[in-house]
């Protein structure tokens, strides 16, 4: 599901002149906050509920150079789920549909006022099972990597 379309901004280009790393990490946190505005957690839901999400742990992977001003979209797949997290996957595609990065991230669901995990709201929990959801026997092809050297 496409979950956000942007272009890069020239501030986020580097001296080599392509986006610099943090920037792709940035666009993700923007899909993210996409993500949570379209399962109900925007600003208003957000208050409404005392809740909100925060991420446990991200793995970024780069795939191709990103320039100035050229248009990028993010689409995000849901893995898995349970009552308080969320394991999402996230690619960045160019306007030819061309894989740039990927973002694979834990996110936890949290009570505002209580900093602490607490399950879904119903209402948020609905919108998360109408999202899309890999088949566990057919996760993209980018997902669930580890970072090592091959020997």
């Amino acid at each position: 599901m496409r979950i956000l379309d942007t272009r890069v901004a020239p501030e986020w280009v580097d001296y080599n002149g392509h986006m610099n790393d943090a920037e792709y990490a940035r666009v993700f946190s923007l899909a993210l906050e996409a993500l949570m505005d379209h399962i109900g957690l925007d600003e208003a839901g957000r208050a409404e509920h005392a809740y909100t999400i925060y991420t446990l742990e991200t793995h970024l992977c780069y795939r191709r150079e990103a320039h100035e001003g050229q248009p990028l979209g993010v689409e995000v797949t849901l893995l898995d789920q349970d009552a308080k997290r969320l394991h999402v996957f996230m690619e960045m595609q160019d306007q030819d549909g061309q894989t740039l990065a990927t973002s694979e991230q834990m996110l936890m669901g949290m009570g505002s006022d209580s900093g602490r995990p607490e399950p879904f709201p119903a209402s948020v929990a609905e919108r998360i099972d109408r999202l899309p959801q890999a088949d566990t026997e057919q996760w993209p092809s980018l997902a669930g990597r580890r970072i090592g050297i091959r020997r």
